[in-house]
């Protein structure tokens, strides 16, 4: 096994900041940061110290697997192979690299697989003089100066001296430490944990798990076992076929990482390409509104520049005229307390003129313009550099007095029958308001029940005119009510006459019902004209007979009409199923 050495697999998922992959990854401790010391391989593939492990926070889970479970097997290669099945608890711990769940054997941490590919790496290291230096495998205490190929053991100059002199290692072969550098594999026989005075060389093909001799006459008595150099290429070349059939996926993940990255840059330039079109889009509508805005604050300020200009010539006119009226009445009030007879009779012809002229002149104790400036932000505007604007000042205020109601019949409905009118909104010049966003208030309620007034429904138009629709349950005399700003419009109140629902003819329009009937005598009619010979309906020039067609149910003349039979009787019916027969 030393001329093949498994490849090196890179850690997988999240790693430690400041973690480096490489040479680095074989010997440090992804959790301390620090040289592996006593590494143990979870069942995730990362390797972690042991005392790295034992600081994590376990918990506790329901192992419904029982002792079956894949983390039980390859957690030690010293557990019995199948526990019995039960419902128990589980500890658990996450893995510092990945999070992977870690289902920790009966034995805790420590019975965990101890990775000696890592305590390899670390001995290489040291040997490189990258790491601290090596002590005696036997004193613990001084540097090392030799390795015993034989023992496979690292011992400093005195104890070397030691193993040379003892019978049983005097012939053992001995390497200086230098010499070892460019070794790749260094480790130490690996012990059998139950027996540790025995190296493990035997393979136990029932258990699946290296043992020692003693382990084969003790509790792997009568199993099938070999020695590991003999089984290595049957167990080596089955993980090498999984190992080839794992490869191929790496390739595919790195693939799909390649395309997820792509993705991720196109995704990345798509979002900065929209954010620019909206961000583009929003300060063209922003300088769009800017723009209406001003036109609007400009419109506005001409409104009321008008509206002061009106206000300041109305002003001069009735200062004008007041000052020519104190003038009239101060001289006429002069004239007749101080002027004597002639005087006056001088004067007035001229002073009676003036007067006359001036108490002629028309005009206005209110003012000629009003406030009624609104702003209607739903309106539309118009479009402004491209762009659909909203908002427009309004100065047109509705009078209710100038509103008109349109309708096809509005004095006339059925019941059960949707009902409409319109209401066309105008100002106090009788113009239309060409706006909508009025307060319109409807009520259509029963003269015979006051307080069940019926649904209406008011749609605004946004043009001035209101579409107002009802539906009246039952049949009688209803008062409709349209208001603005809680005023009358004009033509409101009004009433309506609700009838019931039109009712087509049951009957046959006919003459005769000798000749309708196919000669039946007992068929009757509702005109109450009989025949001799004793049918019970109506004939050509007999008793009774109208002189034209009419309805057999109601007697009306009219074909198109609406029938006014009130039931009671079987003379349509009967001329129904006589014609049908």
């Amino acid at each position: 096994m030393s001329e093949n050495r498994k490849p090196q697999l890179a850690f997988v998922g999240k790693l430690p900041h400041g973690t480096a992959l490489g040479t680095s990854g074989k010997t440090h401790c992804p959790s301390c940061m620090g040289l592996f010391k006593a590494p143990r391989l979870l069942p995730c593939l990362h390797t972690v110290c042991t005392r790295c492990l034992e600081q994590l926070e376990p918990f506790t889970v329901v192992d419904i697997r029982g002792g079956d479970s894949d983390t039980s097997s390859e957690g030690s290669l010293f557990q019995d192979p199948k526990p019995p099945r039960s419902l128990q608890p589980q500890i658990g711990i996450l893995c510092p690299v990945c999070d992977a769940q870690v289902d920790l054997p009966m034995g805790g941490v420590k019975a965990l697989t101890i990775d000696h590919l890592a305590m390899n790496d670390v001995m290489l290291e040291n040997l490189r003089g990258e790491g601290r230096g090596l002590v005696c495998d036997l004193c613990s205490d001084r540097e090392v100066e030799k390795r015993c190929q034989t023992c496979k053991a690292n011992l400093c100059h005195f104890c070397c001296q030691a193993h040379r002199r003892q019978k049983k290692t005097t012939y053992h072969t001995m390497v200086d430490l230098k010499d070892l550098k460019g070794y790749s594999q260094i480790g130490k026989p690996i012990l059998c944990p139950a027996h540790p005075a025995e190296e493990l060389r035997l393979f136990c093909e029932l258990c699946d798990r290296p043992v020692c001799r003693d382990c084969v006459v003790g509790e792997h008595r009568e199993h099938p076992y070999d020695f590991t150099s003999n089984v290595i290429h049957k167990h080596g070349d089955s993980v090498r076929e999984l190992l080839r059939g794992t490869q191929p996926h790496l390739e595919a993940l790195e693939e799909a990482l390649v395309e997820i990255k792509g993705a991720s840059s196109s995704l990345r330039e798509r979002v900065e390409a929209v954010a620019a079109d909206i961000r583009a889009f929003s300060e063209g509508y922003i300088k769009a509104i800017e723009e209406h805005r001003d036109r609007l604050l400009k419109q506005l300020d001409g409104i009321r520049a008008q509206k002061e200009n009106s206000l300041q010539l109305q002003k001069a006119q009735l200062e004008q005229l007041l000052a020519d009226m104190q003038t009239g009445v101060e001289f006429t009030e002069h004239l007749l307390t101080s002027g004597s007879d002639l005087e006056i009779l001088i004067t007035k012809g001229v002073v009676v003129e003036r007067l006359r002229k001036l108490n002629r002149v028309e005009y206005s104790a209110h003012p000629g313009v009003n406030n009624k400036i609104c702003f209607s932000p739903q309106e539309k505007a118009g479009r402004c550099r491209g762009y659909e604007v909203y908002g427009a000042i309004n100065t047109k205020e509705v009078d209710p007095t100038k509103c008109v109601l349109l309708g096809e019949d509005l004095h006339r409905a059925r019941e059960k029958q949707p009902v409409s009118f319109t209401l066309l909104c105008k100002d106090a010049a009788g113009e239309a308001m060409g706006r909508g966003g009025d307060n319109i208030q409807v009520t259509v309620i029963p003269k015979d029940n006051k307080d069940s007034p019926v649904r209406t429904m008011v749609q605004d138009n946004k043009d001035g005119t209101y579409f107002v629709s009802y539906t009246p349950k039952e049949p009688g005399l209803y008062t409709v009510l349209v208001c603005i700003k809680e005023q009358h419009v004009k033509g409101s109140p009004f009433t309506v006459n609700v009838r019931r629902r039109h009712r087509s003819h049951p009957g046959v329009f006919h003459c005769c019902t000798f000749c309708s009937s196919g000669g039946q005598k007992t068929v009757r009619c509702a005109c109450g004209g009989t025949m001799p010979g004793g049918y019970l309906g109506c004939g050509h020039g007999h008793k009774g007979h109208p002189g034209r067609p009419h309805w057999s149910c109601c007697g009306k003349f009219t074909e198109k009409s609406e029938c006014a039979w009130a039931g009671g009787q079987n003379t349509p019916r009967s001329l129904l199923r006589t014609v049908a027969l």
